[in-house]
């Protein structure tokens, strides 16, 4: 599984849950950082606007069967592939990715044999429940979360980053002992994105850190992220849609 940016973690997330459920080993790479020389069975690559030039370069250089995620029917990413599932009702125009990113998932969870009723349930509770902090009171947000959920975690880091220019970080729950948690303070935020160490949680609020432990599905939770992220940068007076020095595509020379 490969992609870049937010489409690498949804690969990253897919990956882990694809092993959990007994499909078989499977490994997720940034597009740019895959492996040369090993032996899949299968490429899948995520893109939302089908132009990433990592990501092509890779599938127009893969020598085992290939799968695409995209949006836009037509894009040259979507005619690289031997295959091409197009989201096209997930397409968006907002450069930063929401919708997309958890449609693609929603997909490939279903496809896994999840049941996602209560992921979609507890995602129009998201929709309209109060956000668990008050934006304006913290500048530092960290994500955490254990098995296909890091993956969601570093996501989460991601939009809050982009759309609100926060100060953000991501790990495996429990590595978050290791070092990280030295800078958790009063104006720090410590998000878990699914349950983790009730242990680590009560040491992360020792530090001063407000906890949000995640009770909805990780897919919702990152919603309530993403309303964080907005919420935050219209504070700020920006615009989390176009946030500075991105393009809705990374394409090179």
């Amino acid at each position: 599984m490969v992609g870049c940016g937010t489409s690498a973690f949804m690969a990253q997330a897919f990956g882990a849950l694809r092993e959990v459920v007994g499909h078989g080993e499977s490994d997720a790479f940034p597009a740019s950082e895959m492996p040369a020389g090993r032996s899949y069975d299968t490429v899948l690559a995520i893109s939302r606007s089908g132009t990433t030039t990592e990501v092509l370069r890779l599938l127009q250089e893969a020598e085992v069967p290939t799968v695409a995620i995209t949006a836009v029917p037509g894009s040259p990413i979507a005619r690289a592939a031997d295959d091409a599932v197009v989201l096209g009702f997930a397409d968006e125009r907002s450069i930063v990715q929401t919708r997309f990113a958890t449609s693609t998932l929603a997909l490939l969870r279903a496809h896994l044999g999840q049941d996602i009723t209560q992921a979609i349930a507890d995602a129009e509770m998201a929709l309209r429940a109060d956000l668990p902090v008050e934006p304006r009171d913290f500048d530092h947000y960290v994500f955490l979360g254990t098995g296909w959920t890091v993956g969601l975690a570093h996501e989460a880091a991601l939009k809050m980053r982009e759309a609100s220019g926060s100060f953000t970080e991501s790990y495996p729950a429990m590595e978050y002992r290791h070092g990280p948690i030295s800078v958790a303070g009063r104006r720090s935020v410590v998000w878990a994105m699914s349950q983790v160490d009730g242990g680590l949680l009560d040491d992360v609020s020792a530090t001063g850190a407000t906890v949000v432990a995640g009770r909805l599905d990780p897919m919702a939770e990152l919603i309530l992220v993403q309303r964080t992220a907005v919420a935050l940068a219209e504070l700020r007076g920006l615009d989390p849609d176009h946030p500075r020095h991105l393009t809705r595509s990374v394409m090179l020379s």
